[in-house]
């Protein structure tokens, strides 16, 4: 919050500002107050009825649900976000593996090597023992 602010929500902040202002600026000020009050008055008016359109809206509409036999909460499995398909690599892998849990993995040959590989090739084998063919 601002200064400004902190001062207009504390009453001895704000008589002590007052003192240095005329009493017709001080109306002035009020008049301005009374303008922003009415504003935000209508403004929480409006909201306040487009929230209870919306609720009668969705009531209508869980009734009319009702009334046909379909329960509300069937509209939540129909909705519910799919999985997305796992995309295709854009590069065939060219190497395939069984690592040491008996999974069988494939790599493209391309970012870091996969552990299990690594450490074949450490131990001196060949990556070529692993190409797909």
């Amino acid at each position: 919050m601002s200064e400004n602010l902190k001062v207009l929500n504390n009453i001895r902040s704000l008589r002590v500002q007052a003192r240095e202002l005329s009493f017709k600026t001080l109306e002035e000020i009020l008049e301005k107050f009374k303008v922003i009050v009415t504003e935000r008055c209508a403004e929480e008016k409006v909201k306040d009825a487009e929230i209870s359109q919306r609720a009668e809206k969705v009531n209508k509409l869980r009734q009319l649900m009702l009334e046909d036999g379909i329960d509300p909460a069937e509209l939540y499995e129909f909705s519910a976000v799919q999985p997305k398909p796992k995309k295709e690599r854009a590069r065939p892998a060219k190497y395939q593996y069984t690592d040491d849990n008996g999974e069988t993995k494939t790599w493209t040959g391309q970012g870091r090597t996969p552990k299990f590989l690594a450490g074949h090739v450490a131990n001196g084998g060949t990556l070529d023992e692993f190409l797909i063919r």
